[in-house]
């Protein structure tokens, strides 16, 4: 004889039945997240520009300031060595050049070891063409870190 229970019906099961499998919302998941990581490192360079144009852009406001005569700005845009090497008065001594600055493209380049990328810019005063070239790192974004 079976043990008495508090009702005549037979004890119900824990659970109503078989669990149902997940395999499609983890896949759904998984999926969804490689898609939001891809997006935003193809929207990171819409909005940023490649490491080219950014070096373009740093290089054509560094030229710029200095031939407006905004060293501090000019002197900001500088990597660590080199404003350590000097101070914002001295930033057009060495790399003003007479007339209007027009910025090159960017190549790639090696500094002491680090990986750089230069820019030609070509100083045009009255038809007497000084060209320059400036060589910028990756500290916080591109910085000028040499000229000549």
């Amino acid at each position: 004889m079976s043990e008495p229970y508090l009702y005549d019906d037979d004890p119900q099961p824990l659970h109503a039945g078989v669990g149902r499998s997940r395999k499609g919302l983890l896949l759904a998941i998984g999926g969804g997240t490689v898609v939001v990581a891809v997006a935003a490192v193809v929207s990171l360079n819409a909005l940023q520009g490649s490491p080219e144009e950014q070096v373009e852009q740093v290089a054509d406001v560094f030229t710029r300031a200095l031939a407006a005569g905004d060293d501090e700005t000019a002197w900001g845009l500088l990597c660590d060595a080199e404003q350590d090497r000097i101070d914002s008065s001295q930033v057009a001594a060495d790399y003003l050049r007479a007339g209007t600055p027009q910025v090159g493209t960017a190549t790639e380049a090696e500094l002491d070891g680090v990986q750089a990328r230069t820019v030609t810019v070509r100083w045009d005063d009255d038809g007497a063409v000084t060209t320059t070239e400036l060589t910028l790192v990756a500290e916080d974004g591109p910085k000028v870190c040499a000229g000549s």
